[in-house]
């Protein structure tokens, strides 16, 4: 049965416990990992124990890691192995130009970018190597719209888009895929009345994505149906990046 890791499983309602519900209805075995101090930081607020609970509830390992330690992903894949590695985590901050602090362009970009090239770096060196393997990445909206209240987290995750296509070109001949997706607006508890209806104004659909939207997606990259797909970043948003 291959396993699936997944990153950023924190909360209940959040995208990585949806992810891992879903993959392990598809019938992967599953690791997960998180690391709910950072969510005390956000809106949403820490959900402590949030994912050992999950995964209590779905059979499956958990390790708690702050992947601001650049050694985390390599204690991650010491761990376990795996088949397909979803990396939903991600360090979210607001600062404007006039905020900008180099402490937090240091966090972020250690979170979204480094620690995310690392744990596909661990992935890729696994032996034997996984065979037709998946890897999903996460990158944000923001590369296509302004949003110049969140500097750190815009900078950080655009890289993953362009590392997507590098990384698929390098890992192809392997028979690894790598993709990214864009979820668009995803309310998972943080979004303010205000916010939730400028932004169901703005949506072609008329509502906020899902985790369950986000989700399906995923499940769909991580399977056989998908080995064609590759090196792309999926803006999986209802038409919001259209308009």
């Amino acid at each position: 049965m291959a396993t699936a890791i997944v990153t950023g499983v924190s909360r209940a309602a959040g995208i990585g416990a949806t992810i891992a519900r879903r993959l392990a209805a598809d019938g992967f075995e599953l690791f997960l990992t998180g690391w709910s101090p950072h969510d005390a930081e956000q809106v949403y607020g820490e959900e402590p124990g949030g994912g050992e609970r999950i995964a209590e509830e779905l059979g499956a390992p958990f390790l708690a890691l702050d992947f601001e330690d650049p050694d985390a992903p390599r204690q991650l894949f010491a761990a376990t192995r795996a088949d397909v590695l979803v990396a939903n985590h991600a360090r979210s901050s607001q600062q404007s130009l006039s905020e900008l602090t180099a402490a937090e362009l240091d966090r972020s970009f250690a979170v979204n970018a480094r620690a995310t090239l690392l744990l596909v770096q661990a992935f890729a060196a696994q032996d034997p190597s996984p065979d037709a393997g998946r890897i999903v990445l996460f990158s944000s909206g923001q590369y296509y719209s302004a949003m110049p209240t969140q500097l750190p987290y815009i900078a950080s995750k655009a890289v993953l888009q362009q590392l997507t296509a590098s990384l698929a070109f390098e890992l192809a001949p392997r028979g690894i895929t790598v993709n990214c997706i864009d979820p668009g607006p995803n309310d998972t508890g943080y979004a303010t009345d205000a916010l939730r209806r400028s932004v169901e104004a703005a949506m072609p659909t008329g509502r906020w994505g899902t985790p369950t939207d986000a989700a399906r997606l995923v499940a769909w990259l991580c399977s056989e149906e998908a080995g064609w797909v590759n090196g792309q970043t999926i803006a999986s948003d209802g038409g919001f990046s259209a308009r």
